[in-house]
């Protein structure tokens, strides 16, 4: 009997997040992406300023210079501001980026886990983003194989990964972004879709950085 009812409940809110959460958190997350796109924009005209492209003028290795500005870059953006760009073509993801995993953060966009570093830095930069409401910029994560590309396109510079593979694990593991000895990606989300039960994880590698310089946003390979 309790099970019967646990799924009652279940297929309830699955009802309810379709006929109501869906419509209306789509057209909120739709105006917060406009808002954080225009934001990105303003950042992406602003950083690298010239005194921070200064700050690296002596520095001959261009992931080096990266990774110093990554580290400027940290220190200027806070909660809930747009920070980047993630794209997923096999998925048809174009989504602009916010700083931050708490709710008000997450219904603008993906969000960057502030406990992780930002590309260019070694480790595991992570964002987290939703399956269902507010877009679901996430939805299809599953959905993802190995060998896909992602890109995340910061104000400082590109970052091209290629999925090496997805992995469903208890909403409780945090390990999936611990610190590694290079730099990776990780994407996560809840699953199954209207749980939050588990979460899907989304593993990727750094393939390629490619540097810019301030306002011609054209890309430079190191």
């Amino acid at each position: 009997m309790a099970l019967v009812t646990a799924g009652l409940v279940v297929l309830a809110d699955v009802a309810t997040t379709l006929a109501w959460k869906e419509p209306v958190s789509t057209l909120y997350g739709s105006i917060q992406q406009g808002k954080a796109n225009d934001q990105l924009a303003k950042l992406e005209s602003e950083f690298p300023g010239k005194a921070d492209l200064r700050r690296v003028a002596h520095v001959k290795n261009i992931r080096k210079k990266v990774e110093i500005l990554s580290g400027l870059f940290s220190k200027r953006v806070h909660t809930g501001e747009a920070i980047g760009r993630i794209r997923i073509p096999s998925i048809n993801l174009d989504v602009v980026a916010v700083q931050g995993t708490d709710t008000a953060s997450l219904q603008k966009g993906p969000g960057h886990y502030p406990e992780t570093p930002f590309p260019g830095e070694v480790g595991t930069s992570a964002f987290a983003g939703h399956r269902t409401t507010y877009l679901a910029p996430f939805r299809h994560l599953d959905a993802l194989k190995q060998g896909d590309e992602i890109d995340v396109e910061m104000p400082y510079a590109n970052f091209a990964y290629r999925v090496q593979k997805t992995r469903i694990v208890n909403a409780s593991d945090v390990g999936i972004i611990h610190r590694v000895p290079y730099e990776r990606l990780v994407l996560t989300a809840c699953h199954p879709l209207y749980s939050a039960a588990q979460r899907i994880a989304a593993f990727a590698k750094l393939r390629m950085v490619s540097f810019f310089a301030l306002g011609n946003r054209k890309w430079r390979d190191p």
